[in-house]
């Protein structure tokens, strides 16, 4: 039965083209079928076919014989097995040059196809041009990448393929292929719609290494036409609340040339606009794209639109930890004045100074990237808020140092009095203090004796004459340096108008009385009220700028700016 099958195979063999139309071949032996591939053995040589019946005549001779293991003779197989493969590397070299011919004159076809396509063709005509309706383009955009999104310039960036699509009749043809990839040099001799952006700044096509274009052409006529574009647009911005703003950055593209009664621009459908999985933005966030189809009037007449507008939304952590919070940070320390000595008056401004010239440094480095606005952004109005707490904290030393100086018990020593001091106490200006202080108290404690002596050798009478006199010496005694007989109101007037005279009397009355320095009530408020107001100012501040969500519309996207 081995046998048998073998010589089926060898007659399929021989067979040439009727057994290759049919399918594969296959060697059945008793170890099993193995496949064979072949081609047309028409196309063997003379010594081929003259070898034939000599290795057809080995193989039946073998297959005579009786074997017991049931297996032929291996000189015979070693000789079929030779045959098989030179027959197949021939065949192989003809099939090779088979296909070049085919595609040889497939590269004909297609070169006579659109010779005569080109043939009457006019490029400068639409393809609709004479039919009564107008031609439609049809666009989607798949975008690679956004951004950067300046605010300075307002304008952002994007890389994107651009493609449209539209029906050429008289570029239909007939034939094997439905659709013919062709060189971009086919554009200059084909019409194609003459699309622009209308917010575009500076757009520009890949051309490396070669121009990232593509041109197909179906049977029916219907056109792909893509490219590789990074588009630069404006983008109208608004930045009151500027770091927590919202922006609408639209997109606008239409025909240059046609009206919308020749050429009419549409979504090809309800996903025309992609992006690439895993694109993202370093300073904001994709809220939504909705897009649209409209019509633009310019001067010249009524154009078909097409509109995207990316709505984006600021990331504000950034402007946390690079403003916010080092503002902050900066205004509390400010306050730490209120908790130091009233005299250490160049402890006092050189804190205050330094933390206006911080807050100088930090406002001017935010602003590098802004554009120079008629209106104060939200930032801005955050930074005034804290130079106004910097600037309150350095005022309200200047108070505390203006009633300080009027009656806080320094001692007025003039300048011979002084050297006179030093040279007794050996050059130490702090003991020379001292000693002046001591000196006088004793002066203050000689006076209030010989007041009382004098006091007593009066008679009654005379005492309860200068009653109020006596109680009002008294009384300066024992006040510190801002419990004065002259009201509070008016000691403020004193300080605004700067009254010379006044301070020289307060200086006089305090260095009589010699007392050192108490606490201050201004610093004793200002270390409650100004963190209860900055902290309920900031309050306010988030919760009008943080909180508040602003809603896009069509209409925030000015498109009449952009007419001719």
């Amino acid at each position: 039965m081995v046998y048998e099958n073998l010589l089926i195979t060898v007659i399929v063999l021989l067979m040439g083209d009727e057994a290759l139309a049919k399918g594969a071949i296959y060697l059945t032996t008793k170890n099993g079928t193995f496949p064979i591939t072949l081609t047309s053995f028409k196309s063997h040589d003379s010594s081929t076919s003259g070898d034939t019946p000599k290795i057809l005549s080995a193989i039946a001779n073998n297959l005579s014989r009786e074997n017991v293991d049931g297996h032929w003779d291996k000189s015979s197989g070693v000789l079929f097995s030779s045959y098989l493969n030179d027959t197949n590397d021939k065949n192989n070299a003809n099939l090779w040059k088979t296909k070049r011919s085919i595609n040889d004159a497939v590269s004909k076809n297609i070169t006579l196809v659109l010779e005569n396509l080109l043939k009457n063709y006019e490029n400068s005509q639409l393809p609709t041009h004479g039919k009564g309706y107008p031609t439609v383009v049809q666009t989607n955009i798949l975008i690679r990448s956004m951004g950067p999104v300046s605010e300075l310039d307002m304008d952002y960036s994007m890389d994107c393929y651009f493609r449209q699509y539209w029906r050429d009749t008289r570029l239909s043809f007939l034939g094997p292929i439905r659709s013919l990839s062709l060189s971009i040099k086919m554009l200059e001799r084909i019409w194609r719609p003459d699309t622009y952006f209308y917010n575009g700044k500076h757009s520009y096509v890949h051309t490396i290494t070669v121009p990232n274009k593509l041109l197909r052409i179906s049977q029916h006529g219907d056109i792909l036409y893509s490219m590789r574009l990074t588009i630069k647009a404006k983008c109208p911005m608004e930045l009151r609340n500027f770091p927590m703003d919202r922006q609408s950055c639209p997109l606008i593209l239409g025909s240059y040339a046609y009206s919308n009664q020749q050429l009419v621009y549409q979504w090809q459908n309800s996903q025309s606009v992609n992006f690439v999985p895993g694109m993202t933005l370093s300073q904001f966030d994709l809220i939504s794209f909705p897009y649209r189809n409209f019509t633009f009037t310019r001067r010249e007449g009524d154009f078909s639109v097409l509109q995207v507008s990316f709505n984006l939304q600021r990331h504000t952590g950034y402007f946390l930890i690079q403003v916010y919070v080092p503002c902050i940070l900066i205004v509390v320390l400010s306050w730490v004045s209120f908790w130091i000595h009233r005299e250490a008056t160049s402890d006092r401004v050189g804190l205050g100074i330094t933390t206006v010239l911080t807050l100088s440094t930090i406002s001017l480095d935010s602003r590098t990237d802004l554009p120079k606005v008629r209106y104060a952004t939200a930032l801005d109005w955050f930074l005034l808020m804290s130079f106004f707490y910097c600037i309150a904290t350095l005022l309200e030393f200047a108070g505390v140092h203006y009633f300080t100086k009027v009656g806080s018990g320094e001692i007025v020593i003039d300048d011979s009095e002084w050297e006179d001091l030093i040279e007794e106490v050996g050059g130490d200006a702090f003991a020379a203090r001292q000693l002046a202080v001591r000196r006088r108290s004793s002066v203050r404690s000689g006076t209030n004796f010989s007041f009382s002596t004098a006091n007593e050798n009066h008679d009654e009478t005379d005492l309860t004459q200068k009653p109020e006199q006596t109680a009002v010496r008294l009384t300066m005694e024992r006040t510190t340096q801002t419990e004065v007989r002259v009201p509070r109101w008016r000691q403020l007037l004193y300080c605004l108008a700067g009254d010379d005279q006044y301070r020289r009397q307060r200086q006089r009355e305090a260095g009589n009385r010699g007392h050192i320095n108490s606490v201050s009530h201004i610093d004793k408020a200002a270390r409650v009220l100004f963190p209860a107001s900055f902290a309920l100012l900031n309050f306010f501040y988030w919760m009008i700028y943080a909180l508040s969500n602003d809603t896009f519309a069509w209409s925030d996207n000015p498109i009449n700016t952009l007419s001719h």
